[in-house]
């Protein structure tokens, strides 16, 4: 059972509708004990960090989260939902994060000239050793939209890399944990392969 997380900010029915397309059902849930019973988990998320955090701490939905990843099922983040596994975010304030990944979640600097948010169409470079990329050419273009991005500390995480005026981590990869920069939920038929390779783990 592919369960989507619903803490309140999630382009929730665009990813289960993506997910349908390709044939398999996604139940979006609230309750943290629909997501304990997840085979395959997903984490999406659109807004501010600090406020995610609340609202999965209010719903009783952090644990459930952690027991998932800790148990090596299959997870994936999606934006936001990428952000909220590091350590912490300088969004708007100093706020913890679920801590799974160590790292931190800076602001592009648009003091060189940066457009910010950076928002559209932009390639991912990989080396292929991830799942999540099956079929996937490197330099392939996934769509965007985030104002903020990851700092691994631990780069043997980082699965893809992005450049807007310098290279940022735009995936990571631990295990069965996988997480997206990007939104492949509006990224086409790449998009659409990487959410198949997903569901097929």
């Amino acid at each position: 059972m592919i369960v989507i997380v619903d803490y309140g900010m999630g382009n929730l029915r665009s990813v289960q509708k993506a997910l349908e397309k390709l044939g398999h059902g996604a139940l979006i849930a609230a309750d943290a004990a629909t997501v304990l019973r997840a085979t395959k988990l997903i984490l999406p998320g659109v807004g501010a960090f600090g406020d995610a955090m609340r609202r999965l701490r209010a719903a009783g939905l952090v644990e459930p989260i952690r027991q998932h990843i800790e148990a090596g099922k299959p997870f994936l983040g999606i934006c936001l939902g990428l952000q909220l596994l590091f350590d912490r975010s300088y969004e708007g304030g100093v706020h913890e994060g679920l801590g799974i990944l160590r790292g931190e979640v800076v602001r592009f600097d648009s003091g060189n000239g940066l457009k910010v948010p950076h928002m559209g169409w932009n390639q991912i470079t990989h080396d292929g050793q991830c799942p999540l990329f099956d079929g996937i050419t490197s330099g392939s273009y996934v769509y965007f939209v985030h104002s903020y991005y990851p700092v691994p500390k631990d780069t043997e995480v980082i699965a893809a890399r992005t450049d807007y005026g310098g290279w940022f981590t735009s995936a990571v990869w631990r295990g069965q944990l996988f997480a997206t920069q990007f939104h492949p939920e509006k990224s086409q038929q790449v998009g659409l392969r990487i959410l198949r390779n997903f569901a097929a783990l």
